[in-house]
């Protein structure tokens, strides 16, 4: 290959990652930010970042926009065009806190915890907790949060792995310094086994319910009247292990600084049905539709592949 042709396919690669909210590229970029930038750069530049974001976007600030409109209805252009600018910010935000937590400021994080006695009591039970969570403000920190109200909690995150490999790798050295722990599955059955051994000591295991890899067996339900679906894997896990699953999302308020929502925990027999599961799927569904709801600028909902009708 040419040098001309090196050159092309680098700025092909550059120019596909400034397409994608998830790349290395804006990684590395929030991480140098937060490394070397003096406190009022880390604190107010996500912000000026995270408009640009989704000023450029043009297609992800679009299906902000019709999300928003699903679980809120029309409302004036203005007011559209200002929570998907909140959403962008938020999303910025809450990724440069992430690093700053990583870069040694955990101790700065704090978080105000919603009907945290829901969590609280499905924790004393014994016999593990799912937290069912999504891509809201503050999920790359929840883990720390968890740990610093609830020291006793071991708790890990179950994540789907990203389509970036290098994004994940910067992404995981920066959770790992945080003292956060992750575990990522894909479609292997046996991907789910420390997961189910973790639960069945005791710990706390995190999942989002918003994103389903292709070929990962999915439940549908209802979503804002809609379509939708959510993953089949935590219901069959807390049929195995008996742990309660307990909706929680997080929002942010400012820098390092979160609400923590627990909704009433949800219960699945050992031996469940099918109408069983889709109860419980539902109710999922439900708690995570409240919580869009009332806080449509803190979902951080950008996956352009729709998953209506549970496709």
């Amino acid at each position: 290959m040419g040098w001309r042709s090196a050159l092309a396919a680098r700025w092909e690669s550059v120019l596909s990652d400034l397409r994608r909210h998830d790349s290395a590229l804006y990684r590395r970029a929030f991480r140098a930010g937060v490394m070397y930038g003096p406190d009022a750069f880390v604190r107010l530049s996500p912000m000026v970042f995270g408009l640009a974001f989704g000023a450029a976007l043009h297609d992800v600030r679009e299906h902000v926009m019709e999300t928003h409109r699903r679980a809120l209805g029309p409302r004036p252009k203005h007011v559209e065009l200002a929570d998907a600018a909140g959403v962008f910010m938020n999303f910025a935000c809450s990724m440069a806190d992430a690093f700053a937590v990583a870069e040694g400021r955990k101790h700065l994080l704090i978080a105000e915890r919603k009907h945290d006695e829901h969590f609280t009591q499905a924790l004393n039970e014994g016999r593990g907790v799912i937290a069912a969570t999504a891509h809201t403000g503050g999920w790359q920190v929840a883990g720390a949060l968890v740990k610093k109200h609830h020291p006793d909690a071991d708790m890990v995150i179950v994540m789907n792995r990203e389509r970036d490999e290098r994004a994940q790798r910067i992404q995981d050295a920066a959770r790992d310094q945080a003292g956060i722990r992750i575990l990522h599955v894909g479609r292997d059955p046996l991907d789910a086994m420390p997961v189910l051994a973790h639960l069945r000591k005791g710990g706390v295991v995190a999942v989002q319910i918003d994103r389903i890899p292709n070929g990962m067996r999915r439940r549908k339900v209802q979503f804002f009247g809609q379509p939708w679906a959510v993953p089949e894997g935590p219901l069959l896990l807390s049929a195995l292990s008996g742990a309660p699953i307990v909706p929680s999302f997080t929002r942010r308020l400012g820098y390092l600084s979160y609400d923590i929502f627990s909704h009433p925990p949800v219960r699945i027999a050992r031996k469940p049905k099918d109408p069983d599961l889709d109860a419980a799927a539902q109710a999922l569904a439900d708690a995570m539709a409240d919580f869009v709801r009332t806080n449509p600028t803190q979902w951080f909902h950008f996956d352009m592949e729709s998953r209506r009708g549970g496709a």
